[in-house]
């Protein structure tokens, strides 16, 4: 890293964010593996997914250095903007915030993966681009477990027909759910979000084989989520620290 931080980069990151990263990532890995063995699960193939919203370019190459190269961003003015700054770096970025149609063109310039799908009009749309583009986009289905207003995604009732009407969009290729669990402190309310996630998949993957993983877990609640099934974690704080947030983006 040769951009000097900054002193609000030093209280968040430390004065060397690589060994902050380092060791923060390894604690996560030990968390996921105990949890894992709770639930009498092989940890190597649970997937860590680091949110780095909010985390400056200069900084995630500290994050780089450390061995994380699998970034998750929720605004994809921000994301598109750091893959220009790494650009050349080995990393796999992935959008995992609500996507509006007309930011489709900004993010497939930059995401390998989608983990917020959610209506069939963002699919044709999705899919119309990637033609015009000869690619594909591996992409996640967003559900309400939670039944929260403020939250996006499919109610549970809507998956079968949703996952029925995804293969005529060739260019997306369906990997699995994703969701939020509920805002609260009440634990057995977040597991049953995720049980009802798990549930969704194992019901979905008789008819649909590809639908495998499911990103769920976040930083307060990642040990909970593994220990219900989940394949992919979403950890910002835990591994960056706690958000310092700037002026308003404007939302992906």
């Amino acid at each position: 890293m040769t951009q000097s931080l900054s002193p609000e980069e030093i209280a968040r990151f430390g004065a060397d964010p690589q060994e902050t990263f380092a060791r923060n990532h390894a604690g996560l890995r030990a968390r996921i593996e105990a949890a894992a063995a709770r639930a009498g699960r092989d940890p190597a193939p649970i997937r860590l997914l680091a949110v780095s919203k909010t985390v400056p370019a200069h900084v995630l190459r500290a994050a780089l250095a450390a061995g994380i190269a699998d970034f998750g961003e929720n605004k994809v003015q921000e994301g598109l903007e750091k893959s220009a700054e790494l650009a050349g770096a080995s990393i796999r970025w992935s959008v995992i915030g609500h996507l509006q149609s007309n930011k489709i063109n900004q993010m497939l310039r930059f995401a390998h993966e989608f983990h917020a799908l959610d209506s069939l009009k963002l699919a044709e749309a999705l899919d119309k681009r990637l033609e015009a583009e000869g690619r594909d986009l591996e992409v996640l289905v967003q559900v309400n477990t939670s039944g929260e207003e403020s939250k996006f995604g499919l109610p549970p009732e809507a998956l079968p027909e949703f996952l029925a009407a995804l293969p005529r969009f060739a260019r997306l290729k369906p990997k699995g759910l994703m969701t939020l669990a509920a805002l609260t402190e009440d634990e057995a309310r977040i597991r049953d979000c995720f049980r009802l996630l798990r549930r969704l998949r194992d019901e979905a993957a008789g008819v649909h084989p590809e639908i495998r993983e499911l990103s769920m877990g976040m930083s307060g609640d990642f040990e909970a989520a593994v220990e219900e099934g989940a394949t992919i974690l979403r950890v910002g704080s835990a591994l960056f620290g706690a958000r310092s947030y700037g002026p308003p983006i404007t939302p992906a």
